[in-house]
């Protein structure tokens, strides 16, 4: 009997995947924090968290020829949910990125991170002490 992990994990996968890069957007936004005409960006979670749970089939199909050719089976055609953030101070020189508000949510982004990787690791010891038979 094989284990399989994308059932006993669910969604939480998923979850971590996302937290991971909305952490890169989020940084990104941090970095250009300075640069003129730099549009702040964000990942919507409820969007990504319905496309993951609704996607029954791959949005973009391609065919490899060659046996070491890289599947593009998860490969997506959209901007995979990056939406323009929308300022409350916006800045004279066109800046969207509001210092404050990234390191408020690049937090709260850690948070859940954390909170997911640690609800993971509890599931791979609870399979862990399964397989031993403890």
């Amino acid at each position: 009997m094989t284990i399989s992990f994308s059932k006993a994990l669910g969604i939480h996968e998923a979850a971590l995947n996302f937290r991971s890069e909305r952490a890169s957007v989020l940084a990104n936004n941090l970095a250009n924090v300075n640069t003129p005409n730099y549009k702040s960006r964000d990942l919507d979670f409820r969007q990504a968290l319905s496309s993951q749970m609704n996607a029954t089939s791959s949005n973009f199909a391609a065919q490899t020829t060659h046996a070491r050719h890289i599947d593009a089976s998860t490969l997506s055609t959209d901007d995979a949910g990056l939406l323009y953030r929308v300022p409350h101070q916006p800045s004279i020189d066109g800046n969207t990125v509001e210092d404050q508000i990234e390191h408020a949510e690049y937090m709260k982004n850690a948070l859940a991170f954390q909170s997911s990787f640690q609800f993971l690791n509890s599931k791979f010891t609870g399979l862990r002490s399964a397989i031993r038979g403890e």
